[in-house]
């Protein structure tokens, strides 16, 4: 099978399909950083440690992207 059949067949998938082989394909090229992801995970799981004991409010994504785009607007 050549690259273009192979490309038909996979634009030919549902869309769920497709972004899984997508996913797959990237994660392929650039390989994952265990450490960092370690990292990222552990920092997630503090702030929802902080938002489940009440130390720390979460800020809806609207308020966030409203807020950065007045200071951006002077």
């Amino acid at each position: 099978m050549d690259t273009k059949q192979l490309l038909d067949e996979a634009t030919s998938l549902p869309v769920e399909e497709r972004a899984l082989l997508v996913d797959s394909l990237l994660r392929s090229l650039n390989q994952p950083k265990t450490e960092l992801d370690d990292q990222w995970a552990a920092e997630a799981r503090k702030r929802l440690a902080e938002i489940r004991s009440g130390s720390a409010t979460p800020i809806a994504s609207d308020d966030v992207f409203r807020n950065l785009s007045d200071r951006l607007r002077g």
